[in-house]
């Protein structure tokens, strides 16, 4: 696996919860916005990752996430990017939430894991970058 360069965003995340007839709110995906915002919906509900206090009112909303991000673009033919991240930090025991968007992937790990996640990451030979 190609070593990666992954920064890491500030600020605290949440993964959230809407019921499935729910408007997601058009502030969470207007323009100019600089955090991350993934809106997934099935059948039976929208999922959110958000930052935490853009969570709307009425989500059952899960805190305490901080965000990963792999430096992109990244191929789409490029293969196990995922697997390497997930392989790393389960073996460090760190519980993750994953996204793939067009250019990249994410990954959430909890506040209190991210710096056991960093040694982790660091240790498999990619380069983690912290907020300045």
């Amino acid at each position: 696996m190609k070593r990666l360069a992954i920064d890491v965003r500030p600020g605290e995340y949440a993964v959230a919860r809407l019921d499935a007839d729910v408007t997601v709110p058009a502030a969470l995906l207007a323009p100019g916005r600089t955090a991350l915002v993934s809106v997934t919906r099935t059948d039976g509900e929208v999922s959110l990752v958000c930052p935490v206090a853009e969570v709307p009112e009425g989500a059952k909303a899960d805190a305490g996430w901080r965000l990963l991000t792999v430096r992109g673009p990244l191929a789409f033919m490029l293969t196990g990017v995922i697997a390497a991240l997930s392989n790393e930090l389960a073996s460090a025991g760190v519980a993750l939430v994953t996204l793939s968007t067009f250019e990249t992937e994410h990954v959430l790990v909890k506040e209190t894991d991210l710096a056991r996640a960093v040694r982790a990451l660091q240790s498999g030979g990619h380069e983690v970058y912290l907020p300045e």
